[in-house]
Formats: structure tokens, sequence, C-alpha cells
């Protein structure tokens, strides 16, 4: 069975994205055509790249890097939460995405963004680092704006809209990681 991990990629505290990966693991925990769990970049303390080479080496040096690997390689394909902060996606989120790179590869993904204007910059953004980890980013995305699908900004009440592109979101996501199934496996990162 394909395996989906939800990163939630934000630590901020008071943060709206346990809220959102929440929402969003939900409602993809309903479904059958896919094992869907939440990885929670608290859990997974990467201090600022700290490996002497490159990730494209692939030759880590720290055990918290070989825990993220082992980690990132068991799925299939991945959402990611993302906030929006000073027109990007959050330090943190971009920090475990640069940890690695064959465990990224040939794996679909899909953004579930929030911010003022939805999160749609931190989503873009996204797209163009996962693209050069050879990541296939799926076209639907689901953007949260936090002042009208939050009350008080704070309280998450996803809109019908966002609830339908996340299914649809979901649709792709678990459709393209099986379609890249075989690529997974004649990758040299999958041996």
């Amino acid at each position: 069975m394909i395996r989906i991990g939800i990163i939630l990629g934000s630590t901020r505290p008071g943060r709206n994205g346990e809220q959102v990966a929440t929402w969003v693991h939900d409602t993809a925990s309903r479904r059958t055509d896919a094992e869907f769990e939440l990885i929670d970049l608290r859990d997974h303390a990467l201090p600022h790249l700290d490996e002497p080479l490159g990730a494209m080496h692939g030759r880590y040096q720290h055990a918290h890097t070989r825990a993220w690997a082992a980690r990132v390689a068991s799925f299939d394909g991945f959402v990611m939460v993302t906030p929006e902060y000073n027109s990007s996606t959050s330090g943190v989120l971009k920090n475990a995405l640069d940890y690695l790179f064959a465990e990224w590869n040939n794996k679909a993904v899909g953004f579930v963004s929030y911010g003022v204007i939805g999160g749609a910059r931190a989503a873009e953004q996204l797209r163009l680092v996962c693209g050069a980890l050879d990541m296939a980013c799926v076209g639907r995305q689901v953007m949260l704006s936090l002042t009208t699908e939050f009350e008080n900004h704070t309280t998450l009440k996803p809109a019908d809209h966002s609830a339908t592109a996340l299914d649809t979101l979901l649709d792709q996501v678990v459709a393209w990681s099986t379609a890249l199934a075989p690529l997974r496996a004649a990758s040299p990162a999958a041996a």
C-alpha cells in the first residue's frame, strides 16, 4: 500500500499549522487507497544543516540525519503543510528538505498552505525546491486564508471549497505516488 507522509512544516509556539495538519490527516485517514501518517518537525530536531558533505552524496555523518533519511525514505509521497512567513515557507521546513536528496526523489508532493493570502507564495517557493529534489508536484493545492478560514485568525474553519480542494489534492498525491513507484524501485536510493 502507498504510504503518504503529511509533514507539519512549522515548529513555532502557538502555530496554526497543528490544526491544519490534523484536518489534513483526519480527512486523509478516511481514505482506503493509501496509509497516511503525520510527521511533525518538532519530533525531528534537525539543527541548522550541519552535514559536512552535500546531501547529493548521501553519506550522512550525524545520527539525526540518518534517522530523518530513514523516516523520509519510508514514504511514497508527501503532503506538506506550510505557513507563509515573510513571503516564504518556514525555515524549519526548508532545512528539513535540504538535509536529504535521494530520499525525496521520484515521490509526489502536494501543498496545503496558510497565511494572510493563503500561503500562496510559500507553496510556490516549495514547488521550486521540491522540483530541484526530483519530486513531482501535483497541480492542486489548498490555500487557507487566515482572514476567511480561521476564526479570529486562530481557529481553523475550512470552507467547503477548501475541503473539496483537499480531496482532489489527496487523489492526485496518491495517484502520482502510485504512478512513480517503478521509478522509485529502479532508483539507487531504493537499494
